[in-house]
């Protein structure tokens, strides 16, 4: 009497297996498609000049120039570039992040007149591109004697950025029920000791996206940076990375060692970030 329902749960184990099994291949086959431009950009950074400019070329290098990170250091103002990047992505992001909270905290807790009205107006902004209004923006900035300044980078990032992060955070904050800042209130908590303690940690992956969201739109931006920035000293690393490549000269193998230097950045922050998003997630249930 046992044997058929034995070999019906086997049967299902196999199908579980198999189902595993192609479940993975099928998810390495994706990770290696999204991870074979990073490689070519290794490959053609650890390859001599000589050897990208010969024809017909090689894939892998016949001699490994592990001195091309290091080389391009000298070869252009590399840290510079990386410290503009870091502050102007930083400072953006924390703009961002005090002007959106206290905007989706109100408006996530409050009814008033024209709320729907702001919310769709906050979604429709996040339509609009640079490249369309990057005119606009400078004429903006040349009237403010703004143009070749970090601020003017710090400050369009983050308004093209703030209406994605309050439509997010609205969301979160939307999601936590009005009861347990009440409850904090009956235990002595003001308005601001509630969202400290109560509504962000609850709401710790939403701000988590924003951050990540925004830190890497402003690290990426590079239509307004080109418009806007001109001295060296100035400009991030996405609009120094094409000046490798010119009408006299292509050094490639610098430019794809930069281009992998600059993923570094975002790299870290998603390994720091990752352990605060599950943090958040595991507050959020014990709240």
């Amino acid at each position: 009497m046992t044997a058929p329902s034995s070999r019906g749960g086997a049967s299902r184990g196999g199908a579980r297996r198999t189902r595993t099994v192609v479940l993975t291949g099928v998810g390495w086959l994706v990770a290696l498609a999204f991870l074979l431009p990073y490689l070519q950009m290794l490959v053609t950074a650890l390859k001599p000049e000589r050897e990208l400019t010969k024809s017909p070329g090689t894939y892998l290098p016949d001699h490994w120039t592990w001195s091309n990170f290091v080389d391009v250091w000298s070869a252009a103002p590399v840290w510079t570039y990386l410290r503009v990047s870091l502050v102007v992505a930083a400072a953006a992001t924390a703009v961002t992040l005090a002007c959106a909270m206290p905007a989706a905290y109100y408006t996530a807790r409050n009814r008033f007149r024209g709320r729907g009205a702001f919310l769709l107006l906050v979604l429709i902004t996040q339509m609009f591109a640079p490249t369309a209004l990057v005119i606009g923006i400078y004429r903006e900035m040349v009237a403010l004697n703004l143009t070749d300044t970090l601020l003017a980078l710090i400050l369009v990032n983050a308004a093209f950025n703030l209406p994605f992060c309050t439509w997010i955070l609205h969301g979160y904050f939307s999601s936590i029920p009005k009861e347990l800042e009440e409850a904090a209130f009956l235990d002595g908590a003001g308005r601001v000791g509630a969202l400290t303690r109560v509504t962000l940690p609850i709401s710790l992956p939403g701000v988590v996206t924003a951050v990540v969201y925004t830190f890497i739109s402003a690290w990426n931006e590079y239509i307004v940076a080109l418009t806007v920035t001109a001295s060296p000293d100035r400009r991030p690393l996405t609009v120094a990375i094409p000046s490798f490549v010119t009408q006299y000269q292509a050094h490639w193998q610098f430019l794809f060692a930069t281009s992998l230097i600059a993923i570094v950045p975002v790299v870290i922050l998603f390994v720091f970030i990752e352990r605060y998003l599950i943090g958040g997630l595991t507050a959020g249930s014990v709240k």
